[in-house]
């Protein structure tokens, strides 16, 4: 997976040099280019120190820095580092529910520091994410790479590599050009350079099963309004919720209406703990960052796809020869989660 001698992280703000117990030592140097890495590490000890060395060597770089933990993660380290300037905090679990938010939460921060280096560090896996989140997670990795690879950006992701499974652990060596492990930066073997993806992010979504619902649009949306409601109603989704639902699936049949020449479908159907809704047409989405640039202006024109990322829990696409397949993910017990301004 990696190369056997590897090179010492200094340039990540890392160093192995005087390392004893979880201490790390810090290397600021400059950096002008995009970055990306990912930091494998084990137990609390280790990630408070490598984190504080991380950002403190930025910060001494006179960079912005982002950063996005799990909730109780991001209350220790806003502890731990309340003496860092320039830092924004806030929790991963609500910002990276959905990955494809991300990108554009990064990308709007960077455009809140013009002229100013920026570092992100985030934690877009943690144990207990489901099959399907870790899988849009690690496509979301493999876009960082195209998204930021002509900006000033540093991105370093953090992996609990004692809590996470090894195939796990083999995406990150895919999706980052150098992994940190034991306070040593290695060059990844098996990177893969944009645009391409790990293929367990490229499979086809499974059928919808065999009690969903499904209802054909061609020209009129409001069917398709009225059907999403009263499906999404009956299976018990909360009111606000439900208007979440609506609006996203309008949004994407639209699209349908909008930029192909036949309709499309419209799958619906609860699981344990979720509503799923799935639109499926013949169109091809050929930008891979479609789903995940900042919109512009205030008109909601142009903001469709943002706005289906935002409203929704979880979006997986899907596209190809055969068309687009998009799906929507709804938790039954979630509470209202308004889109937040860019």
């Amino acid at each position: 997976m990696f190369p056997r001698e590897p090179q010492l992280a200094l340039a990540a703000g890392l160093a192995p040099a005087g390392y004893a117990g979880g201490d790390v030592v810090t290397a600021a140097l400059p950096r002008d280019h995009f970055r990306h890495l990912a930091l494998l590490y084990r137990g609390s000890g280790e990630y408070l120190s490598a984190l504080r060395a991380f950002v403190q060597a930025c910060a001494a770089r006179g960079d912005a820095v982002f950063v996005a933990l799990p909730k109780r993660k991001a209350q220790l380290v806003r502890q731990e580092l309340s003496d860092v300037a320039h830092m924004t905090l806030t929790d991963m679990a609500e910002l990276g529910r959905n990955p494809a938010r991300i990108i554009p939460a990064v990308l709007s921060y960077v455009s809140q520091h013009p002229g100013q280096n920026v570092c992100f560090v985030g934690e877009p896996i943690w144990p207990g994410r489901t099959a399907a989140e870790i899988q849009e997670a690690t496509r979301h990795e493999a876009l960082i790479n195209l998204a930021f690879r002509d900006c000033p950006v540093e991105v370093l992701c953090l992996y609990d590599r004692a809590r996470l499974p090894k195939s796990l652990l083999a995406d990150v060596a895919c999706t980052h050009p150098a992994v940190i492990s034991d306070c040593q930066e290695m060059a990844s073997d098996s990177y893969q350079g944009p645009p391409h993806l790990p293929p367990r992010c490229t499979r086809a979504l499974s059928p919808p099963p065999a009690h969903a619902e499904a209802l054909s649009y061609r020209e009129d949306l409001y069917p398709v309004r009225g059907f999403v409601a009263s499906r999404a109603e009956r299976a018990g989704l909360a009111e606000l919720r439900i208007s979440d639902l609506v609006i996203a699936t309008n949004e994407l049949a639209g699209n349908t209406l909008r930029h192909t020449g036949g309709g499309g479908t419209v799958h619906i159907w609860r699981t344990s703990d979720r509503i799923i809704c799935q639109v499926s047409d013949t169109g091809q989405i050929t930008d891979p960052l479609a789903r995940h640039r900042v919109p512009r202006g205030e008109e909601l024109g142009g903001k469709g796809l943002w706005l289906v990322n935002q409203l929704c829990d979880l979006v997986q696409a899907r596209t190809g020869r055969a068309g687009t397949v998009t799906r929507l993910h709804i938790r039954a017990a979630s509470a209202r989660r308004r889109p937040a301004r860019s």
